[in-house]
């Protein structure tokens, strides 16, 4: 039996790209582990605390996982490996939180963990009476707090405390849409809705459910909502995003207009379904000032909170959400990769990963587009290599980013697919603008006012524009069903979610022929070339290839 990994005792992982099995082993590790490179022989995966504990809340167990390593490793699996991955999974559960007529308590396995933890200065101040040697009162504002301290001393938290039901809400799904077509879940949307919700459990209620872009991350919020029957509050990642969360629900749940408000820069309702935008809450007149719509939080009283696009909660909104643990909390994204590091924040105030599909496995049931990933390579003129060698590195990077080089290769792509909808995705406002200028195109950047930038998107799913340029305000919860190209110019550094999200834009199903293809333009032998192939890491372990090319002169 060919056996391709390779395990470290420093928690990596090896795995040879040119096996038969590669594609399931790759899967499997991807529930456990995060890839940290991606060249073209050998992936290297690394276990973490945070890659275990997801998995354990996911519901994969220690067994599972130690079958597959000694199964699949070529050499002997390092002890320490298999000790600091059961240690992991012990770890999970050691601390409960649990609530009795009297409040809330905190409950560990062992009476000397607890004193350990009482003589903690970060943790001890939480700590109220003690019941017995192994039980002690907290108090339920700081709920959250605790879960964040204990995450970062290396225990997560198991919250049993249950939540507020909050207001009831009649809330009815349709059975038709709008548009007379038949509103079913699909049985992955079931599924993630049945991990969320855990049939009533005291752990059901919390949670983040990762599905690709275009798989229908609404409706399982949607659904939730259905599921508890209470008054919900959306937070999204913009306006727009607002309002096709508004649309949603007024097209497949028998709410009326009256029942959905929107919480915005323009509007100030608060109604049984409040969608806000993740701006306004996070608005202040100074830096030193106070968030001026926190009280949105505590305006109703909410039974649910949906978080979407979790991965780009801002920090401050992790803050208030650490005071209301209460609330059920529900976070919805395309993936759990943030760039600021703040996973563990994700995983302690929101939720655990509940649900996570590969994007694969949707694409093979045509449940979103089949994607096609190109890396085009152009050079460098002379001119530009003799800046780009005297430049520093934040000046490289943007040098090659800027490359005026790839206008050549855009303007051969849009004849390549003159029938298509094609979208062509960029970082650097004045690129997009020169571009929009010499080739006469429509262009959305974040200084296009609102009504505007709805007008261009409208005409772009009517079919009346099939070019469209965007800046980074589209990277996010955009619904543009028909759109199949996307051409990225320039990109951020080596942001992996900004990858995914871009190609996310095509993924939605396409009737007839439903293939997307992505392209990404970057500059041969710069530093944009290296930051790219970070920025593909998570694509790659979801399965995608780029092909590469060498743009000819």
């Amino acid at each position: 039996m060919n056996k391709p990994l390779i395990i470290q005792s420093d928690m990596t992982i090896l795995l040879e790209v040119n096996t038969p099995d590669f594609e399931l082993i790759r899967s499997e590790l991807s529930g456990y582990a995060e890839l940290e490179k991606s060249p073209e022989y050998i992936h290297t995966y690394r276990i973490t605390p945070i890659s275990i504990w997801n998995a354990d809340s996911a519901g994969l167990t220690y067994n599972v996982i130690e079958e597959f390593l000694l199964k699949y490793s070529k050499y002997e699996v390092p002890e320490n490996v298999l000790f600091e991955i059961r240690d992991l999974f012990d770890r999970c559960g050691r601390f409960i939180l649990i609530s009795d007529k009297k409040g809330m308590i905190l409950k560990a396995s062992d009476p000397l963990l607890l004193k350990e933890v009482r003589l903690n200065k970060r943790i001890g101040p939480f700590l109220l009476e003690d019941i017995d040697g192994q039980n002690v009162y907290i108090n339920p504002n700081f709920r959250g707090y605790l879960k964040k301290e204990f995450i970062e001393l290396g225990y997560p938290v198991k919250d049993e405390a249950g939540y507020v039901k909050g207001t009831h809400l009649d809330f009815v799904l349709k059975e038709y849409t709008e548009s007379g077509r038949e509103f079913i879940l699909r049985d992955y949307q079931k599924d993630a809705l049945n991990a969320f919700c855990e049939k009533g459990a005291k752990t059901g209620g919390s949670g983040t459910i990762v599905l690709p872009c275009g798989a229908g991350k609404t409706i399982v919020g949607i659904g939730a909502i259905n599921e508890y029957q209470c008054q919900t509050l959306i937070l999204t990642t913009n306006i727009i995003a607002l309002r096709q969360w508004i649309t949603e629900l007024l097209d497949k749940t028998m709410l009326k207009k009256e029942d959905i408000g929107e919480y915005s820069g323009e509007y100030k309702q608060v109604r049984p379904i409040t969608v806000a935008t993740y701006n306004i809450l996070t608005y202040r007149r100074s830096k030193k000032g106070i968030f001026e719509h926190f009280g949105l939080f505590s305006q109703n009283n909410w039974g649910l909170i949906i978080y979407d696009e979790v991965h780009l909660l801002p920090a401050p909104v992790f803050r208030v959400t650490a005071e209301i643990q209460a609330r059920r909390r529900l976070g919805l994204t395309a993936t759990l990769v943030r760039e600021d590091g703040l996973e563990t924040d994700v995983f302690s105030l929101i939720g655990p990963k509940k649900y996570d599909v590969p994007w694969k496995d949707l694409e093979n049931k045509s449940w979103i587009a089949k994607a096609i990933c190109h890396e085009i390579r152009v050079s460098m003129n002379r001119d530009l290599r003799l800046k780009y060698i005297s430049a520093g590195k934040r000046e490289q990077f943007r040098l090659a980013s800027e490359n005026s080089d790839k206008f050549t290769v855009i303007e051969s792509l849009i004849a390549m697919y003159s029938k298509s909808n094609i979208l062509i995705i960029g970082q650097y406002i004045n690129q997009l603008e020169y571009m929009s200028k010499k080739l006469g195109l429509p262009i959305i950047t974040g200084k296009t006012p609102t009504q505007e930038r709805e007008a261009l998107y409208g005409k772009f799913k009517a079919g009346e524009i099939k070019i469209l340029i965007v800046s980074k305000v589209a990277n996010f919860a955009i619904d543009l069903p028909d759109a199949n190209v996307a051409i990225q110019i320039s990109g951020t550094y080596g942001s992996r979610q900004e990858e995914a999200q871009r190609l996310g834009r095509i993924l939605r199903p396409k009737s007839g022929d439903n293939t997307a293809y992505f392209y990404t333009i970057v500059t041969n032998a710069s530093l944009e070339q290296t930051y790219a192939s970070k920025r593909q890491l998570f694509l790659t372990e979801q399965g995608y290839k780029y092909t590469i090319e060498k743009w000819a002169d």
